[in-house]
């Protein structure tokens, strides 16, 4: 699976578990920490340690194992899959660290396809 592929399918499983203002940002022309970030954010904790677990799991069923998982009993979980790093925040978190404005110049993959309304 590419990086960009396994971007998409945590995006996809994070749409499906009802994550909110999900985007995917391609930074590998401007770091070499990974290539593409995913962003999410939750509803409360509980929905965060959700997205998170269902993100594992079903990347796991996939034969791909994060790297690291940090911040579980926080506002903000990360899943590092080494290419990809999936960020899924509560709204505060989200708007506080505002990786997307740190992040500016950065292409922002274009959803359309896989989101649902």
């Amino acid at each position: 699976m590419t990086p960009k592929e396994l971007a998409l399918s945590a995006v996809k499983i994070l749409d499906d578990k009802k994550a909110m203002d999900i985007s995917a940002i391609a930074i590998e022309e401007l770091t070499i920490v990974a290539d593409y970030f995913v962003l999410a954010t939750a509803t409360s904790n509980t929905h965060v340690r959700a997205l998170v677990d269902d993100v594992e799991f079903h990347l796991q069923e996939q034969g791909i194992e994060p790297l690291r998982i940090q911040g579980r009993s926080t506002g903000w979980t990360l899943l590092d899959y080494g290419s990809v790093v999936v960020h899924i925040f509560q709204k505060e978190n989200r708007e506080l660290y505002n990786l997307e404005r740190l992040w500016a110049d950065a292409p922002v993959l274009d959803l359309s396809d896989i989101l649902t309304d």
